[in-house]
């Protein structure tokens, strides 16, 4: 695959920064990890955010290939990599996690470090949080693309009315009881991981990614966020997002993509207004940023030249 010609481990290619967030809405100062090249660019910002169970070192490759020809950063959303962990015990549930949490993250990212416009790189979820960011801040978002948006097939909205209650039932006792800790216990091993991640990109990865994804989340705190997240059936839609936002979205699909078909993703969401392309990537599984990024940040400039 492409992404072999790079080399070095994905922290090598990128510096580490951190910066304290406060928001209240959360619970005040939260510390959050973020990711530059070794030497930033010159032009338009690109801030790239990544999806469930992963972290700003998924998006490095894009950070590093990026950073000829633009300010490139990507950040740890709250409760993944690097970023502080708040209980969501003794709270409303998904009251931490969500969408409107990760996009206000996001616009505060842009006006406090990035500190101008900038125009984002997501993938998967990172896709809803970018267009959340987008809908709620115009002014700070110039346009969006997204990589395998998540269909949000859980939603409660897409559920047939039968199957609601047995999957709230569900998120329900992986949620509050020990099934889930005992769940999450055999996902998070370095062979569970492998195989997910394996499933995801169609081919055999490499240790480095492994070590990327499971390390953080064998942090004190993450089996919290797990759970709560994966009770979240709420919150927006992606389609409506995309009626909502005023800037610029492309869109880019792994073909190979076994949790988000290329197919639905197609249906979902080419023929929205704001989308200005729906482009397949052949042979490519849920993650194209990182499975080949030379495609993906060749992707990510063409689109910033025809809306810088």
């Amino acid at each position: 695959p492409a992404s072999r010609t790079l080399g070095g481990r994905r922290g090598e290619l990128v510096v580490d920064g951190s910066w304290t967030w406060n928001d209240p809405a959360t619970g005040g100062e939260h510390r959050v990890r973020y990711v530059t090249p070794h030497e930033q660019g010159r032009g338009p910002p690109v801030v790239s955010i990544h999806g469930f169970g992963a972290n700003s070192l998924h998006m490095a490759r894009n950070v590093a290939g990026l950073s000829a020809d633009h300010r490139a950063y990507a950040f740890d959303k709250l409760g993944y990599g690097g970023s502080s962990k708040p209980s969501p015990r003794g709270r409303e549930v998904n009251s931490i996690y969500n969408f409107d949490t990760w996009g206000r993250q996001t616009t505060s990212f842009i006006e406090e470090v990035v500190r101008e416009p900038a125009f984002l790189l997501c993938n998967s979820i990172g896709g809803v949080t970018g267009l959340s960011a987008a809908a709620a801040r115009p002014d700070l978002v110039r346009g969006v693309v997204v990589l395998n948006m998540s269909l949000r097939m859980l939603h409660v909205s897409k559920q047939p009315r039968w199957q609601r209650p047995l999957v709230s039932a569900l998120q329900y006792t992986l949620r509050e009881t020990n099934v889930g800790k005992a769940f999450f216990s055999q996902v998070a091993t370095p062979q569970g991981v492998s195989n997910a991640l394996s499933q995801a990109y169609g081919e055999r990865v490499d240790d480095d990614l492994v070590d990327v994804i499971l390390k953080p989340g064998l942090e004190e705190g993450a089996v919290s966020v797990f759970l709560d997240f994966i009770s979240y059936s709420g919150g927006p839609l992606p389609e409506d997002l995309l009626d909502q936002v005023k800037c610029p979205v492309r869109i880019g699909w792994g073909t190979e993509d076994p949790w988000e078909p290329v197919e639905l993703g197609r249906q979902a969401f080419a023929s929205r207004p704001t989308v200005d392309g729906f482009v397949e990537f052949p042979g490519l599984g849920h993650c194209p940023q990182d499975q080949d990024p030379e495609t993906v940040n060749s992707f990510v400039r063409e689109f910033v030249r025809d809306h810088a």
